[in-house]
């Protein structure tokens, strides 16, 4: 060993001596993987006789470049996950080599830690690109699908609940609508990354999670989610054998059945196929609904092209219900079962068939997506209002109306990603368009009592309406049709300088093109909008699994609304709305936990507001601003105790007096303090127990702020036991010490009490 040792430190003297005297040549080359992409950082050394003269590291492109005197050298390229590759190479006056390095064998031990069902550690939505949650720069709370289960979450409403800065609205109790940092929404929806905008109550049944993204999200999304987005990720074929089947039932009448079924049928096809029905009654009198849905879908995979082809079809029938009304500032002091109106005449139905289709391509280092989704909506709902109490709290007044809404929807988005470097320098460059039509008819009818009268008084103690109204129209009431046509493009570059500092940057431009038509009057409207929505963010990284990061952000709104029902001489010359976000925070993966906080300030411009010298017409003066601390906990605390949950702190008023709020109110339904955390812990190995508390509080019924909705604090329970290895048995109980509480509003006077102590009991089984 000594005398090997010698004869290469001579070897090593001579040749540094010659290459003191020697002209050097240049030995270059490329090093790439066995698909062709360059591999960066692959350490390249030249050695004689075993000793190591020069060395180098490929750079982006897989390059790299030495100098050395004419002569034969031991060239070494070593990666980590590769296999070392070694070759003689002969320099006379230069040498140029290209080298292909394989992914090394696995002959080591693994050790496998089991994950957290409720942390999704990569989603795509946020950056049309798989990127870890950390490391995105805003604020999003991932729902899982063993979330969803463990709490027996069926709707948007039950999926908010444990999302902080997210508020559920009553949205009339016929829709899905949200309050995002003190924004309300009822079409800021979307499945899978692709709009889904129209009012109706959707269902978990057939998805794999659900995404809260919080802030102005035009760059990826569009036009609208000012104060956020909720995206529904659907679930697809994965060449996995299941077969499952929840069976439900519970408080009040509760009877839902679910199944979810994935079969391969061979090595490049597989289908699922999510089915669900329920029949279910209310704590409210006279209240109950019917739903179904079914969901099939079809992969097809054929080396690096991928399709999947789905399809929904789903039905909501349901009693309608706008809840009580209010009295001297405070929800009226009724039992919380208490239904106001004509509950025979009163009905919600939405009809809903979607087509998606997703068509991938990987080539190299280039992804292209093609995604379609083509939706008909037929939604209609006819109710009996409650109104303001007369004074001395015996009577109030009652109104109703009808309204019907068909929609056709079809959206087609293409994009490309691209990896390159630049130097040292990763650049991660999607570019994408989007093209859309929707096609509404909107039609509108006004009760009339004894055929005459647009409202009624009804005895508080005795609300049940028995004299019913006869609908037609009013001189104001919906007989449109719109067409909404939307085409955009857009770019983004995340870009990584280095280990500790990431860029993402992109700008979308959004023309949106809104034709209306009176169908009573003959008259047409025309409103074009050209949006920029850009973001930028920067984020830090001091450790691996720590984000420091720092975003602005802009969304508009068009004129004509989010649901874009009407269209006015006045409304037709007003810009859209503008949303503007500034956020900074921290995300932070311990092992199996995920933490994040975020600070930010949101500012809404461009809304209405009466003009103060001629009230006859209407500026765009008015201004809300909300600021906010959000804080998010995600995941496994200990091998047997997992958690999710958070708390959020809104400060949000108008700092321009709106058309519909003075200077400094507050926005309906934005309560200053929220706070949620559902806690599953594994007792033993079969027998687990949930608790969850929400808390929040109080906030306004409406912006005038003339009525409380009292804050509160909710329990919720449950047990499951695990009666085989594919049999488990759950019980789930709402309001555990069945307090007196108050959900949510659509109005001063339509406030919907919240659920007094329930049980429900499930029993799912693989096969």
């Amino acid at each position: 060993m000594f005398f090997h040792l010698l004869r290469c430190l001579a070897a090593a003297t001579a040749i540094s001596v010659a290459w003191g005297q020697q002209v050097e040549a240049p030995l270059t080359g490329v090093v790439r993987d066995a698909s062709g992409a360059p591999i960066a950082g692959v350490r390249i050394s030249v050695s004689v006789q075993d000793a190591t003269l020069k060395s180098a590291f490929t750079g982006g492109d897989g390059r790299f470049e030495l100098a050395v005197p004419p002569g034969e050298y031991r060239l070494t390229a070593t990666h980590v996950g590769f296999s070392d590759l070694s070759q003689t190479v002969e320099v006379v006056d230069r040498a140029e080599v290209r080298l292909t390095l394989h992914v090394a064998p696995v002959r080591e031990s693994v050790t496998v830690i089991e994950g957290s069902d409720y942390v999704t550690p990569t989603i795509s939505s946020a950056t049309r690109t798989p990127t870890p949650l950390r490391d995105i720069p805003q604020a999003i709370t991932v729902i899982s699908q063993q979330q969803i289960r463990d709490q027996l979450m069926a709707g948007i409403g039950d999926v908010v609940r444990y999302v902080p800065g997210m508020t559920a609205h009553q949205g009339e109790n016929n829709r899905d609508q949200v309050v995002i940092r003190g924004n309300s929404s009822s079409a800021d929806f979307y499945l899978d990354g692709v709009r889904d905008d129209v009012q109706y109550y959707r269902d978990l049944y057939n998805l794999e999670r659900v995404e809260a993204l919080k802030g102005p999200n035009a760059m990826i999304f569009g036009r609208g989610g000012g104060g956020g987005v909720i995206n529904r990720v659907s679930k697809e074929p994965s060449f996995m054998p299941l077969r499952e089947v929840m069976l439900q039932g519970g408080s009040f009448g509760g009877k839902r059945i679910a199944g979810d079924f994935d079969q391969p049928l061979s090595r490049m096809m597989a289908v699922r196929f999510n089915g669900m029905y329920e029949n279910s009654g209310s704590f409210r009198d006279f209240v109950n609904l019917e739903r179904f849905g079914i969901s099939p879908s079809v992969a097809i995979g054929a080396g690096a092209t991928r399709a999947v082809v789905g399809y929904e079809h789903f039905e909501d029938k349901r009693v309608a219900d706008r809840g009580i009304s209010s009295y001297q500032g405070r929800p009226l002091d009724v039992p919380v079962s208490r239904y106001f109106g004509n509950p025979d005449d009163s009905r919600v139905r939405a009809a809903v068939n979607l087509g998606r289709v997703v068509v991938e391509h990987q080539a190299g280092r280039l992804m292209l997506r093609n995604r379609t989704l083509a939706g008909g909506y037929d939604r209609a709902y006819q109710n009996y209002v409650p109104g303001a109490v007369a004074p001395g709290g015996t009577q109030l007044l009652m109104s109703a109306y009808n309204s019907a809404t068909a929609r056709t929807n079809v959206f087609n988005q293409t994009d490309g990603t691209a990896i390159f470097w630049t130097g040292g320098i990763r650049h991660t460059v999607t570019v994408g368009t989007e093209l859309g039509g929707q096609f509404t008819d909107n039609f509108r009818n006004t009760g009339y009592f004894n055929n005459t009268a647009t409202s009624i008084l009804i005895p508080v103690a005795d609300p049940l309406l028995r004299t019913r109204a006869t609908f037609r129209q009013s001189a104001t009431d919906a007989d449109n049709h719109v067409r909404a046509g939307a085409g955009a493009v857009y770019a983004q570059d995340q870009i990584t300088l280095n280990r500790y500092v990431q860029v993402i940057a992109g700008a979308r431009f959004d023309h949106f093109d809104l034709k209306y038509h009176n169908n009573r009057t003959l008259e047409e409207l025309r409103r074009i909008d050209n949006m920029v929505g850009p973001r930028v963010g920067v984020v830090l990284k001091p450790a691996a699994a720590v984000s420091i990061y720092g975003s602005r952000s802009v969304s508009y709104l068009p004129s004509s609304g989010d649901q874009f029902a009407s269209l006015t001489a006045v409304t037709q010359q007003l810009k859209p709305e503008r949303f503007t976000n500034y956020e900074a925070g921290v995300k932070w993966d311990i092992s199996q936990l995920s933490l994040s906080a975020a600070v930010y300030r949101l500012d809404r411009t461009n809304t209405r507001s009466i003009d103060p010298n001629d009230p006859t017409r209407i500026v765009q003066t008015g201004s809300q601003r909300t600021n906010g601390v959000e804080v998010g906990v995600n995941g496994r605390l200990t091998k047997a105790w997992e958690v999710a949950g958070g708390y959020a702190l809104q400060d949000a008023f108008v700092t321009s007096a709106t058309a519909a709020a003075r200077l400094g109110a507050v926005p309906a339904m934005a309560p200053r303090h929220t706070f949620s955390l559902w806690n599953h812990y594994r007792v033993f190995s079969r027998l687990s127990a949930g608790l969850g508390i929400l808390n929040r509080t109080d906030m306004f019924a409406g912006v005038d702020n003339t009525v409380v909705l009292p804050g509160y604090t909710r329990a919720d329970a449950a047990v499951f036991y695990s009666l085989t290895e594919k049999v488990r048995l759950q019980a789930n109980v709402e309001n555990v010490t069945n307090r007196r509480y108050y959900a949510n509003s659509n109005s001063n006077t339509n406030i919907s009490p919240g659920s007094p102590v329930a049980v429900r009991v499930a029993l799912t089984a693989r096969f």
